[in-house]
């Protein structure tokens, strides 16, 4: 039988995990300096839970969540996406009783039934990272400010910004009028897509990919346009802290993009998307927003957060695009070579060398020349070399393989070997 993987899915071969640790290793580095915590949640959850929080409208719900009845009769879903199974997390634990707002980073997979494309897989990953429990612009500006310095700190350059407002709930009803009426007046002129779209969500049509929608969009209302009171002070003042970045951080850059909407249903004023300068739109690294209204929706009182999520797959891919340079993380400090009958003394040492918390690694039984190949293409940074005559004397064989390359010979034993290892290193 030929097995596959799935449609959409891949396999992150050993030759890839140096950028994927690299991503892993900068997300967690760059949450943490901005005093975010870890948070795990499980990989499947009530599907209610995404019907009632993402929005029965979307195209999330629509067409593109894994959702099964289990043995129980249950409705499941596989995360599409993290940041209502993070508030669940947050009303279920109790965290709404500690000091506010509470920061939590994630990095998990996400399931989506969509077509797949160049970072876009159905079973993909994300950093994403939540504030939970601040309703002040400041909070707004760090979370944009982190989702900079992750992206910066992986050596990713030429990013721009683009932010807007959707003002609140309470506030949108004129705009969602205005904005129907409008598309409704260029319905012949809308894709089938996005007549369905004005039906469902007029909002949406605003984050059409299909290039008559967008044109039709530009001269759309704007809903910058209809914010007033306590939101426009919240939206000038974001601005001028994102003004303030830019002096921080030279190649920091904003733009107010009035299309820009984020196609799920929590969202609510701020809004927001890292993009390349060079992506025309189509290629998105790092979105989010407010979403004040979903822990209400979750049944729980009105709480005020704000969060992204970005997707490593598509990180990877614009990392390769700009020939971003990312060193090996894997190069063990021995290679243990076995010639003759040498075999069982090889395999005792590298036991011993490695409870000694050195990493080795024992060559295949092959010649001389073959297993130093081996040594070699494992980027080791020596090799210890045991034949018989080495067993007769008590002694092992040390070749430096990061230097020029000297030969010396040194106790056979795992403390005299590793301590000479700890002396090379320092060098």
């Amino acid at each position: 039988m030929n097995f596959k993987r799935p449609r959409g899915t891949a396999d992150i071969l050993p030759t890839e995990q140096t950028y994927w640790s690299h991503v892993y290793t900068t997300a967690h580095n760059v949450a943490e300096q901005f005093g975010y915590q870890r948070i795990d949640t499980p990989t499947f959850e009530d599907t209610d839970l995404f019907q009632r929080g993402v929005g029965d409208g979307t195209d999330i719900v629509q067409k593109e969540m894994y959702s099964f009845e289990d043995h129980g009769g249950d409705s499941i879903t596989l995360r599409p996406e993290g940041t209502a199974s993070v508030c669940r997390a947050y009303l279920e634990n109790g965290l709404h009783n500690e000091p506010q707002p509470v920061r939590l980073f994630y990095t998990a997979p996400m399931f989506r039934y969509e077509r797949p494309q160049a970072g876009r897989m159905r079973q993909h990953h994300q950093f994403g990272c939540e504030a939970i429990g601040a309703p002040n612009p400041e909070v707004d500006a760090e979370v944009i400010e982190l989702g900079w310095k992750y992206i910066s700190d992986l050596g990713i350059k030429n990013v721009s910004l683009k932010i807007n407002t959707l003002g609140d709930p309470e506030g949108r009803v004129d705009y969602l009028s205005d904005l129907n009426k409008y598309f409704n007046t260029h319905i012949n002129e809308l894709p089938k897509l996005d007549q369905d779209r004005l039906r469902r969500a007029p909002l949406r049509v605003l984050d059409s990919k299909e290039k008559q929608t967008q044109q039709l969009a530009d001269k759309a209302p704007k809903s910058v346009d209809y914010i007033g009171g306590e939101v426009k002070e919240h939206w000038e003042a974001l601005l001028g802290l994102l003004d303030n970045l830019k002096t921080v951080y030279k190649e920091f850059k904003y733009d107010i993009d009035h299309r820009l909407v984020r196609g799920l249903d929590y969202y609510n004023r701020t809004v927001f998307e890292y993009e390349p300068i060079e992506a025309g739109g189509q290629g998105t690294l790092l979105a989010g927003g407010r979403y004040d209204p979903l822990i209400g929706i979750l049944g729980g009182q009105n709480t005020p957060a704000i969060g992204f999520g970005s997707g490593i797959e598509r990180m990877i891919l614009e990392m390769k695009k700009q020939n971003v340079e990312v060193d090996s993380t894997y190069a063990p400090n021995i290679v243990v070579i076995a010639l003759g009958n040498a075999g069982s003394a090889a395999a005792k040492l590298a036991s011993e060398l490695r409870a000694k918390n050195i990493s080795t690694v024992l060559a295949p039984s092959r010649s001389l020349k073959a297993q130093m190949r081996f040594a070699n293409n494992q980027n080791a940074e020596n090799v210890v070399i045991i034949g018989e005559r080495e067993i007769q004397n008590g002694v092992a064989s040390i070749k430096c393989l990061t230097t020029d390359g000297a030969q010396k010979e040194v106790a056979l034993e795992a403390a005299t070997i590793a301590a000479h290892i700890h002396l090379l290193t320092d060098q």
